[in-house]
């Protein structure tokens, strides 16, 4: 993820912390499931999302924490 980018998710408030995540959630089913029946263009864009997810749920888990 590019500093610009993480630094745009940081600021996010929590609410638009769960539209993204669920957002990418869907999106990464998708992608796993088109990879399962045929192969996607970019494989590494599964590992990217998925790391993507992991690092909006430890923003949530943080500003859960925080409050």
């Amino acid at each position: 993820m590019k500093q610009k980018n993480w630094q745009e998710i940081k600021s996010m408030s929590s609410v638009e912390l769960n539209a993204k995540l669920t957002e990418l959630e869907d999106k990464y089913f998708k992608l796993k499931f088109r990879n399962s029946t045929a192969t996607v263009k970019n494989p590494l864009e599964i590992r990217e999302m998925r790391k993507n997810i992991a690092r909006i749920k430890t923003l949530l888990a943080e500003q859960k924490k925080g409050n």
